[in-house]
């Protein structure tokens, strides 16, 4: 194995490694809150479940930039471009680490939204929502550092 697929290889596993871990953690912190929510009124389960899955985006935005970059290497390529690779990889594995666990904080808080006015469930999902942004953009920054590498 040449260096620069290792580095490529280094750079995939970021990607979907720490976004999939703010993704677990983020959807940990949800399923706390939105437990509480269910042992008090089981009728709340789909308003929560739609707050429980948001976190879990980044996770699969960082396989989808995993993936763009597996589909990049060939045998024997260069060390520079593995180093393309692996910095193309970089936004949306720390983006996705960060903006999950902060997205969950954000449901998780939409969950007393839910279990005191169910009604404006809505609302909770937008404010969850805005964090989801970032990922969106981190993973746009991914995508085309991954297709300008040559």
């Amino acid at each position: 194995m040449t260096l620069g697929v290792f580095f490529a290889i280094l750079g995939a596993a970021i990607a979907a490694g720490l976004s999939g871990i703010g993704s677990a953690k983020g959807v940990g912190i949800v399923g706390q809150a939105a437990g509480g929510v269910i042992t008090e009124d089981p009728s709340k389960f789909g308003k929560v479940l739609i707050l429980e899955i948001l976190p879990g985006t980044q996770g699969l935005y960082g396989f989808l930039a995993a993936f763009m970059v597996m589909n990049k290497i060939t045998a024997g390529m260069s060390t520079a471009m593995g180093l393309e690779l692996l910095a193309a990889s970089v936004p949306i594995a720390i983006v996705g680490l960060w903006s999950a666990i902060a997205q969950g904080k954000a449901a998780a808080s939409g969950c007393s939204i839910v279990a005191k006015k169910p009604d404006q469930n809505g609302k909770a999902i937008i404010l969850a929502a805005m964090v989801e942004t970032y990922a969106v953009l981190a993973l746009l920054i991914s995508i085309l550092l991954i297709n300008k590498a040559v």
